[in-house]
């Protein structure tokens, strides 16, 4: 039976290169279920916005509801979006998509309001409504995953640019000589400290000749690598796993210095799937290096936390957006 028959339910969606999680939220904001489905992004444009009305129709599906008690859906989409026009400006992980009018096919598919931020920013958004209830008039969320991304919360509103494409925090430069980056600048913050920089310089290790018990974990070529795997590595005191995780947490703190540094917020918040895994292995580091890096005398009353959201950020994140919007 549905637990109540009024129009008082949101659905967050997190739309990814791999996979679409669609959360089912109350009135309080309080998630009642779950769906997952893969992207299948190289099926094209129109294949992944069916697959997305899918995964919202199943999630609500999933707690005995259905469309008409859903006020507003809310999505983070990776890449640059215009929020205002509902469109997807560009996505660099989903083949194809390049100004797609995301919120209107979506609208007639599933006859229900539609709103569509950028992912890392709508995920800083969940941060900020639901783990601090809005309190902080000044904000940065930081998400370590596959790639870095994050939000800006200043003034107690979300922060766009000029350009819409405020918060590639993963793309601030901090070697200027260092790795190659997807974007193809060098020494970029995703490049250094990313689950991909920390994957790529233990297999490069590995290639030298480095012993790491993760090889009889996975088999030489670590292709199956998780985070969860550095943690198990790490906490039976692998050297190679703990040195490179290590120094991906500092050059974290060193991206949290500059931050700090240029716009002196009341909190930074850092989250995704690395943090969630690797919390207690990088984040005294990470602090510490931040605290090494920022100008003297400006890190008083400054915190800097892991978020407690995991996984969840982006889907609670949407489900604010789209509170906001129907509001």
């Amino acid at each position: 039976m549905p637990e109540n028959p009024s129009k008082d339910y949101f659905v967050g969606v997190d739309l990814g290169g791999t996979k679409i999680l669609a959360g089912v939220f109350n009135a309080k904001l309080e998630l009642k279920g779950t769906t997952k489905l893969s992207t299948k992004a190289d099926r094209g444009v129109d294949e992944v916005i069916e697959r997305i009305a899918r995964c919202v129709k199943e999630a609500v599906d999933e707690c005995d509801l259905n469309l008409a008690q859903v006020r507003g859906i809310g999505i983070g989409a990776p890449g640059a979006v215009d929020t205002d026009a509902g469109r997807v400006i560009f996505a660099p992980n989903l083949p194809g998509w390049k100004d797609v009018p995301l919120k209107k096919a979506l609208e007639k598919l599933l006859d229900v309001p539609v709103f569509l931020g950028n992912d890392c920013n709508v995920c800083t958004l969940g941060v900020f409504d639901q783990e601090y209830k809005a309190k902080p008039r000044d904000l940065i969320g930081i998400f370590i995953g596959t790639g870095i991304g994050g939000g800006l919360i200043l003034n107690g509103d979300l922060y766009h640019g000029h350009n819409l494409t405020a918060g590639e925090i993963g793309h601030m430069v901090i070697e200027v000589n260092g790795p190659k980056c997807g974007c193809g600048n060098r020494g970029c913050f995703e490049a250094l400290a990313s689950r991909t920089a920390i994957f790529r310089e233990i297999q490069a290790g590995v290639k030298e000749g480095q012993e790491t018990m993760l090889t009889d974990m996975l088999g030489k070529d670590l292709s199956d690598m998780r985070s969860g795997d550095l943690r198990k590595a790490i906490r039976r005191g692998d050297k190679l796993a703990t040195k490179v995780v290590e120094a991906a947490a500092e050059f974290a703190g060193i991206g949290v210095a500059n931050l700090i540094n240029i716009l002196n917020p009341e909190i930074v918040v850092v989250g995704g799937g690395v943090i969630e895994a690797l919390a207690d292995e990088m984040m005294p580091t990470l602090i510490k290096a931040a605290k090494e890096h920022v100008m003297p005398g400006t890190m008083s009353g400054i915190d800097i936390k892991a978020s407690k959201l995991g996984d969840n950020a982006g889907i609670t994140g949407a489900a604010v957006l789209a509170r906001r919007g129907t509001a």
